[in-house]
């Protein structure tokens, strides 16, 4: 259809409204009946009126509504009205509106807007009075949802402004008023705009609180001390509005301390090291050390929580913050009490309060205490230690051993109290006295022995066994066993005994020395080996030594450990108790002896040969001229035989013996043999 085809149709169902002439136009609706009765007439109307004038823009607007005429001037200063009606609005925005209309599950409001917002009641539980008129404040969370309804939160709107002023009151630190809804952990819970703020049991009074339900539904004044906006907390303190009370209170008060000065106060707290005093706003401490001249555990053993006691001032800083109090010192010191005729050397009795690894405190007057170092409790000379003699609580009895009233200090002793076991030890104790000895003690030289209380002596390593070689004294014995000793020597002045064990026995080196001669051959199991040679067990439970070049075999091998051979005694030392031995050497010896055999043989031979030679030289010499040609013949015979002579010396037998080793000197000539000339 074309848009001339469009116009006409619709210029003939709608009639066209009369051009503005200043008369007054009649409304639409009122003109379509006539318009029915007329319609012949109005045909011809538009068919004259086609031709020369445009069809009229259609005002679809306008289809079922009423019309008025309105100038432009009316039509814009009414368009002004309107538009102050509305309020220009936008999401998330916090505004104030008014309440219109309240039934029990929903509120109306009116916020200016284009559509009122429906809010639901429980949102106001918290203002039962609310009524119609009341301003409230509303959080925009949508101005038209899917419905177009404006979705309005009075709730969210709360929070929002009770952040806002939260915030205000802790930048510009004021005082806010809060409703204390219940008791938790560690402190109370106060309803503070809305939201809930913590408020610390520390924070609630400037003394401790022991009972907080009595502040249950309370409304108690605040001040907002810290706030957390990561996770939306909020700190609040009472505490702080009372210290700013006290502060003015605090100060008047510290400028009159004086050290020295006696005030009331009352207990305000109790710790394990002392108590805390409330002077009036100012608190101060009393240590433990001076509540009681006493010893004593804890200070709930003189005091109590809310007691009014006296105290005066010890000491102070400069600033009189902290501020050191005394109790004790109000009454007399136990040492100006202390009985004026003690002396030292007198016997008094007391009751362990402390004990320590050094000693043991004991008191002998409530405020009047002297130490017994272990060192006095035993006459005993090895280690101990104060709790193997005392316990805390005993009563005991001992001996005074100073007394310095001025510096009230005493020291005492219970050893004192039974006699000195060392005053006649010598007769107690003689030398080579034999006795039995308790092991109480280890060192690598030598073992500890008490004979008696107070009686220690000493067993050296060596001074254990004759012939057994002892590395450790645990080889030999165990702490708390007997052993029999004899006395070798006493040392008063050092409270020193020399002991021994191995001297109950006869030395048996004594007789080793003739067993055991330089020489002898004995049968002997290698027990263990190291670099420098084998442990020999000998007969008679007799140790020895043999070097490891002494160890070698006939057949050119090394003893091993454990083998069973026969052993020489090349070395004995009575007085280091030392025995050298030699496995070696027995077969060598056999080997030298043989070869010494043949050497003397042949020295005897050439002894015999040499005489028959200085036989026939004196034969020579009285022989004359004319036999000289059979001497001559007789010589070379004889140098021959000779020669035959010497031949064994260069044997290869012979050649192979050491001459060092060689149990002899080879044998000189005698006497005038070599010297003899030769004959011509």
């Amino acid at each position: 259809m074309t848009p001339e085809e469009t116009n006409v149709n619709m210029e003939q169902n709608v009639n066209v409204e009369p051009e503005n002439t200043g008369a007054e136009v009649t409304p639409q609706a009122e003109i379509i009946p006539e318009v029915a009765a007329e319609e012949p007439v109005k045909k011809e109307i538009k068919k004259k009126a086609a031709p020369s004038e445009p069809p009229a823009e259609f005002d679809w607007d306008s289809i079922g509504k009423k019309h008025e005429l309105y100038s432009s001037d009316e039509r814009k200063r009414l368009e002004d009205v309107y538009d102050q009606t509305l309020k220009a609005i936008q999401d998330h925005e916090l505004i104030e509106g008014t309440v219109v209309t309240m039934t029990n599950r929903e509120i109306v409001v009116n916020i200016g807007f284009k559509s009122d917002g429906v809010l639901m009641a429980n949102e106001f539980r918290y203002n039962p009075d609310l009524k119609i008129g009341d301003k409230v404040e509303v959080y925009i969370e949508n101005q038209e949802d899917t419905t177009g309804q404006l979705l309005l939160s009075h709730k969210k709107a709360r929070i929002l402004k009770s952040w806002e002023r939260i915030n205000t009151a802790y930048d510009n630190q004021e005082i806010i008023k809060g409703h204390v809804k219940s008791r938790t952990k560690g402190g109370l819970i106060v309803d503070v705009f809305g939201i809930e703020a913590f408020l610390p049991g520390s924070q609630i009074d400037v003394k401790p609180i022991r009972d907080y339900d009595v502040f249950v539904d309370k409304v108690m004044e605040f001040k907002v001390v810290k706030i957390n906006h990561e996770y939306k907390n909020v700190v609040v303190s009472h505490k702080a509005l009372i210290e700013d009370e006290l502060e003015a209170q605090k100060a008047e008060i510290i400028k009159k301390l004086e050290k020295g000065q006696i005030l009331e106060g009352t207990v305000k707290n109790i710790t394990s090291y002392g108590v805390f005093i409330d002077l009036g706003g100012v608190d101060g401490l009393i240590h433990i050390t001076d509540l009681s001249w006493g010893r004593i555990n804890h200070p709930e053993e003189i005091v109590k929580l809310d007691q009014k006691i006296k105290v005066v001032i010890l000491d102070f800083d400069d600033n009189k913050k902290r501020i050191a109090l005394g109790l004790k010192q109000l009454t007399p010191h136990p040492w100006d009490s202390l009985d004026k005729e003690l002396k030292v050397g007198d016997k008094v009795k007391g009751r362990v309060v402390v004990i320590a690894d050094y000693g043991a405190f004991v008191e002998i007057a409530p405020g009047v205490e002297s130490l017994i170092h272990v060192s006095e409790m035993s006459w005993s000379q090895h280690l101990r230690t104060a709790h193997d003699f005392l316990k805390v609580g005993q009563e005991v009895e001992a001996v005074i051993l100073t007394l310095d009233r001025e510096e009230r200090k005493m020291s005492m002793g219970i050893k004192q109290l039974i006699p000195d076991p060392w005053n006649n030890i010598k007769e107690k104790y003689p030398l080579k006295s034999k006795h039995t000895a308790i092991v109480r003690n280890f060192t690598n030289f030598g073992i500890f022995v008490e004979l008696e209380e107070g009686v220690d002596g000493l067993i050296h390593i060596s001074d254990l066994s004759w012939s057994k070689k002892i590395k450790h004294p645990a080889e030999f014995t165990k702490i708390g066993e007997n052993i029999e000793v004899m006395v070798l020597d006493v040392d008063v002045e050092n409270r020193r005994l020399s002991l021994g064990h191995k001297q109950l026995e006869e030395n048996p080196w004594d007789v080793f020395e003739s067993v055991f001669a330089v020489g002898s051959v004995h049968k002997g199991t290698i027990v263990s080996m190291n670099d420098k040679g084998g442990i020999v067990a000998l007969p008679y439970g007799v140790e020895g030594f043999a070097p490891t070049r002494h160890l070698h075999k006939e057949d050119n091998t090394s003893a091993r450990e454990e083998e069973i051979l026969d052993f020489k005694v090349i070395e004995f030392s009575k007085e280091n108790k030392k025995i050298i031995l030699s496995h070696t050497k027995i077969y060598q010896d056999a080997q030298y002896a043989e070869k010494n055999k043949e050497a003397k043989a042949g020295q005897k031979k050439e002894k015999d040969t040499k005489k028959a030679v200085k036989k026939l030289k004196d034969n020579l010499e009285k022989t004359t001229l004319g036999d000289i040609e059979s001497l001559a013949n007789l010589k070379a015979d004889m140098m021959a035989a000779e020669e035959l002579s010497r031949a064994p010396k260069a044997s290869p037998q012979q050649a192979e013996l050491p001459q060092a080793e060689l149990p002899f000197d080879e044998p000189k000539a005698e006497e005038g043999e070599t010297d003899e000339p030769k004959a011509e």
